[in-house]
């Protein structure tokens, strides 16, 4: 049996908004709204439903990407003068890991929500 992750709710403070950061950072578009979310298709079988709410936790995300894939987003990342790390905790700012031969960081989006992007696993 193989069982895949179909999609998932990000709480959000503005769902639109939100979306359309997440979309633009990754090279993703943005769907019509669907009732109270705003919907990214990640790959063909997974979308991140963004809802909007007056109080949630941070959630992590981890993305395994191609190298190409990497080096688009991490551009974007810097041109949005966000904030990143080599450690989940923030403590290495400015610097990206090379785990496993790799590549990989971590950057807070705009709710607080601890992104990652590796690309080995």
């Amino acid at each position: 049996m193989t069982i895949n992750l179909n999609h998932t709710i990000v709480p959000t403070k503005n769902k639109q908004a939100s979306a359309e950061f997440f979309a633009y950072l990754f090279g993703l578009e943005v769907e019509p709204s669907r009732g109270h979310f705003t919907v990214v298709h990640i790959n063909d079988s997974l979308t991140f439903d963004f809802a909007e709410r007056d109080v949630f936790e941070s959630h992590h995300y981890a993305f395994h990407v191609s190298d190409e894939e990497f080096d688009m987003i991490f551009a974007r990342i810097k041109e949005a003068g966000l904030e990143y790390s080599s450690d989940p905790m923030h403590n290495n700012l400015g610097k990206i890991n090379h785990r496993k031969g790799g590549r990989g960081f971590y950057f807070y989006d705009k709710d607080g929500h601890n992104l990652e992007l590796l690309t080995r696993v």
